[in-house]
């Protein structure tokens, strides 16, 4: 007959260690704030009402994966309601897409000199740029509307070159294992999809370009032109991307995107990167009913890719009364 042995109870195991504390000077619930863009991102197949805005649901997922929640910021809502959904978030993602001109140019002008202004107070703020948003910004700063230069660079997977002794202490390379960033000047591993950009050569003539951001990385389009394709300002937690991050883990429209393991770390280092940027931001901490009246969550994503939109998903906005009682 089999004897059952009593397990025995070490004392030591009885003093269960007690879990660190959080550091109080982050913030542990992070709020993102994504900016929505003209059209319904699938060319009206989805909605084709001249007043409707839409964020792709991978900029959504790509906040997500590294711990954040999205609260939309909808060009098109009340500027004073923008402000007040501002003073909700703790970083700011300015979108890809195409729209240069009209309400949406000045919007997000108005948002950028808030993020400045937020700084400038002592508050953590940060931005991130994709793809347009990196063109916005290029023609804000300079004050120059016809400063981007034409590039062949639409569907096309590509590598990144580092400019010569860069520092990545800081920046969102900073935390990217060494063997990654050896891979990403040899592996095409992020995405570019743009027809504009601006040159080395260009960005470093304009003294106020040069002057707030410093470049980390350059990329070639399709006919062998050097472009920027990686920025970061020099005194500020702006970072701009001529590439889509978010592209390589969210999207399958285009078989150009990379789906590599290492594109797919790509994703998750600059994700991870950006929020925890966002948790710096300490201080601005809201109502939680007001945070949870804005988020995304209140929204229902559209199937887009079925349509054979730009996105497997997109978010729908029309003007109409704000959800919250802000």
């Amino acid at each position: 007959m089999a004897t059952h042995v009593k397990p025995q109870i070490i004392e030591s195991q009885l003093n269960f260690p007690s879990c660190p504390a959080t550091d109080p000077a982050l913030n542990y619930r992070p709020v993102i704030g994504i900016v929505s863009h003209p059209g319904d991102g699938a060319s009206g197949r989805l909605n084709n009402a001249s007043d409707v805005s839409y964020i792709a649901a991978s900029y959504v997922k790509f906040a997500e994966m590294a711990g954040a929640r999205v609260i939309p910021i909808i060009y098109t809502e009340p500027p004073e309601i923008i402000n007040q959904k501002l003073n909700l978030v703790n970083g700011i993602i300015f979108t890809g897409g195409w729209s240069k001109k009209g309400l949406y140019f000045e919007v997000v002008k108005g948002i950028f000199e808030k993020v400045l202004e937020k700084n400038d107070a002592g508050e953590h703020f940060p931005l991130l740029a994709i793809c347009l948003g990196f063109e916005l910004l290029t023609m804000i700063i300079s004050k120059d509307n016809n400063i981007l230069e034409e590039f062949s660079a639409s569907h096309q997977a590509s590598t990144v070159q580092f400019v010569e002794n860069i520092k990545f202490d800081g920046t969102v390379f900073g935390r990217f294992p060494p063997v990654l960033l050896k891979k990403m000047s040899t592996h095409c591993l992020v995405m570019q999809n743009h027809h504009f950009g601006i040159s080395p050569e260009r960005l470093q003539a304009n003294n106020d370009l040069c002057g707030f951001f410093r470049v980390l990385t350059t990329s070639v389009d399709k006919k062998n032109k050097v472009y920027v394709s990686s920025v970061q300002a020099q005194h500020y937690p702006v970072t701009a991307l001529q590439w889509h991050p978010e592209k390589n883990v969210f999207e399958w429209g285009s078989s150009q995107i990379p789906h590599t393991e290492d594109a797919i770390q790509v994703t998750q280092h600059v994700a991870n990167y950006f929020v925890s940027e966002a948790r710096k931001s300490s201080n601005n901490k809201p109502a939680t009913s007001k945070v949870l009246d804005n988020l995304i969550y209140n929204y229902s994503p559209s199937y887009a890719g079925k349509v054979r939109g730009s996105f497997e998903e997109v978010y729908l906005f029309t003007p109409r009364p704000t959800l919250s009682s802000l």
